[in-house]
């Protein structure tokens, strides 16, 4: 999971739709630092919470 989430992503927490989109800050390790719309800076655990790459992304190739 963390290999494909990378710094500058856009991403969504399906468990938290009402936080919104947000983007990736740095990801080390299982350890996701993600900056949601609505919910500010949220430290993500990969190992048990997925993110969703949202489509339309500018990183994603």
């Amino acid at each position: 999971m963390t290999g494909t989430i990378e710094p500058g992503m856009r991403v969504r927490l399906p468990s938290r739709p009402d936080w919104g989109t947000g983007q990736v800050q740095s990801v080390i390790g299982d350890r996701i630092t993600v900056n949601f719309e609505h919910a500010g800076k949220v430290l993500i655990n990969a190992a048990v919470a997925e993110l969703e790459v949202q489509d339309g992304d500018d990183r994603r190739g």
